[in-house]
């Protein structure tokens, strides 16, 4: 079994899974506002299903989706992290994934969880490359990537898989960030 991570921020604790995140997680999840960019809302129980994959992801390769907790009044606002990269890719290859509760936007939350989880990606697992996707239109999350410095691959622009084409959220830009590029 690999050993498990747990990350720090100045603001936020990046830390594995409780039981009792569920509720908050769901809330999350069926928020229309925080899913807006997703295909879909998820339900209670998609996301006990996403907190078992994400525990097996630890237990299999010692990171995953990590809860977000702010560190001044412990409350779960979300999760970030890295995930199996469900796009077929020449090699295995992990992606960032985060969504954070509405009432946190705008304080560079997800910033600072993504640079760690970059950090840890890059300086403690030892990982090459690590990848992103974000709909062309999701002009929130493209920032955030590019401010992270990731960089889209416009000929790597794809349909996402779950969505017809005519859906506004089927066009999609793929992000990479190299180990090299991350520590310059």
């Amino acid at each position: 079994m690999v050993e498990r991570i747990a990350l720090e921020t100045p603001r936020l604790r990046l830390r594995h899974w409780h039981d009792d995140d569920l509720e908050s997680l769901a809330r999350l999840c069926a928020d229309p506002e925080v899913m807006r960019y997703y295909p879909a809302l998820m339900s209670r129980d998609d996301c006990a299903a996403l907190m078992v994959r994400s525990r097996l992801h630890f237990v299999r390769h010692g990171v995953g989706l990590w809860a977000l907790e702010r560190k001044d009044s412990d409350a779960f606002i979300g999760y970030c992290g890295l995930a199996s990269c469900a796009l077929p890719m020449p090699s295995p290859t992990v992606e960032l994934l985060w969504a954070v509760t509405c009432d946190q936007w705008g304080q560079g939350l997800v910033h600072e969880a993504a640079n760690a989880v970059l950090q840890c990606a890059f300086d403690t697992l030892g990982l090459d490359e690590v990848v992103a996707c974000a709909a062309q239109l999701n002009e929130p999350a493209r920032q955030l990537l590019e401010g992270l410095g990731m960089r889209p691959e416009q000929a790597t622009a794809f349909g996402h898989p779950d969505l017809v084409p005519e859906h506004p959220l089927h066009p999609q830009l793929l992000y990479r960030l190299q180990r090299d590029d991350w520590r310059q």
